[in-house]
């Protein structure tokens, strides 16, 4: 053997193993005495702040005690560094879970007990018995007056780290299951966004419009204007801050481009000859409430007000994106196809490039599952609110984004309220409920 090689095989024994390198769990850490490098909490400071999180959910404190505790936690939160914070979410998410040994008894006496007169008490529990800890935590900080806030940046600030680090998902779950009870809707409020609500609220559609961004104060004073509503859902521990939000144009006909409900020019639609509701941007604000769905009972809730409204309101139907088109093209389209739509504004109404883009489009939205459900996110949602897929738009929205995401087609959704039903129906069973128009674009 050279120096040289003896020499690297020597400090290769020196460095730590793949395994020495990988993460170690809370339980490791809290025994040991030392940290790792990649680690922000010693042991020690670990064990501390493991400490003080139990003390928050202590059975022997007080609920004003507890609130106490978990407020300096808040505070100190406040002021952590990522990596601390990260810290703090492994022990939620590892250190707060239901007693396996209850559990695994509390399972066998309701197997037991199946078919038996005591099989509901022994279902019962099971259920108390599957309870983690983290739910009574997460309890304690949401009584806070700031706590509902906290807890949801929390989960928003954990959604980047979910796929390196499958340990925190215990801790997401959690949350999302909570939050999908306190955020039910039947504690939300359906209030009006107009130009005169407060100019911060206003501020917030700027901030958080996700559809169609908007460029300007003029801009978002279109989409208030008389013509135009846009609703919102409240929490009352988060009454200023829309959960998500609905922009609506009332006018006569269903719409088949974005750019005239963009046009700040325009002058505002007849109102007594309004017919039509198109939603044409519905935006959720709060990534920390991700797996909450409000959005079917938004629209429910928007068409019952404009209908008390405006009576004469017949026809309710979307002006959507189709987000997930283009890359689907990329995988499935023949590449000479792909190549002619890359100027989709040079081809003819009667063009074979124009036909296939508008065919493979249409198959996209009206044939395309998978595990039972479309492909494309907008029209999983409001395919899976009963809607149909009811027109496909040419050159309907012209920007940037309109283009890099589906060659500027937009795509109009129907919702028939009398056969909402049917068409979940339809979905459930693989069928998706598509109006004639779209089936005569077929490949």
């Amino acid at each position: 053997m050279t120096p040289p090689d003896w020499l690297s095989q020597g400090v290769s024994l020196l460095r730590p193993s793949e395994k020495a390198r990988a993460p170690r769990s809370t339980q490791e850490r809290l025994k040991a005495t030392l940290r790792h490098d990649e680690e922000a909490m010693s042991p020690r400071v670990l064990r501390q702040t493991l400490k003080d999180l139990q003390a928050i959910v202590d059975p022997m404190v007080s609920e004003v005690e507890g609130g106490r505790r978990a407020q300096a936690m808040m505070d100190w939160y406040a002021t952590a560094s990522p990596p601390h914070r990260r810290d703090l979410w492994l022990l939620m998410s590892e250190r707060f879970v239901a007693d396996p040994v209850r559990v695994k008894k509390a399972q066998a006496e309701f197997a037991a007990a199946v078919g038996t007169p005591d099989e509901a008490a022994a279902e019962v529990r099971y259920r108390r018995a599957t309870v983690s800890p983290r739910r009574r935590l997460l309890q304690r900080f949401s009584a806070n007056p700031d706590g509902v806030r906290f807890l949801v940046d929390i989960r928003a600030e954990l959604q980047g780290q979910l796929k390196s680090d499958k340990r925190l998902l215990a801790l997401d779950v959690e949350m999302e299951y909570m939050f999908s009870t306190w955020f039910d809707v039947g504690f939300l409020e359906l209030r009006r966004i107009s130009w005169d609500s407060p100019a911060s609220l206003v501020e917030k559609l700027i901030k958080y419009e996700a559809v169609h961004d908007i460029r300007s104060w003029a801009d978002v004073k279109n989409r208030l204007d008389s013509d135009r509503r846009c609703y919102g859902f409240f929490h009352p521990r988060l009454p200023d801050e829309p959960l998500i939000f609905v922009e609506v144009a009332l006018m006569n006909q269903i719409t088949a481009s974005i750019t005239p409900l963009l046009d700040e020019a325009a002058a505002p639609a007849d109102l007594d000859r309004a017919t039509t509701a198109i939603f044409y941007s519905i935006s959720n604000t709060q990534t920390g409430l991700k797996g909450v769905s409000f959005g079917d009972s938004l629209i429910k809730h928007v068409v019952e007000t404009l209908q008390q409204e405006f009576p004469r309101l017949k026809t309710f139907a979307t002006l959507s994106p189709i987000p997930g088109l283009r890359g689907w093209l990329a995988k499935n389209a023949p590449a000479e196809l792909l190549k002619d739509w890359e100027r989709p504004d040079e081809l003819a109404e009667a063009s074979p490039g124009r036909r296939n883009l508008l065919g493979w489009a249409a198959r996209y939205l009206g044939q395309e599952l998978n595990d039972g459900r479309p492909l494309d996110p907008v029209a999983r949602f409001h395919l899976g609110n009963g809607a149909r897929v009811e027109r496909l738009n040419w050159a309907a929205d012209p920007s940037a984004k309109g283009l890099k995401q589906s060659y500027g087609l937009m795509v109009n959704y129907l919702y028939d309220l009398k056969r909402l039903d049917k068409h979940r129906t339809s979905l459930a069973q693989g069928r998706i409920p598509i109006a004639a128009a779209i089936k005569d674009l077929y490949l």
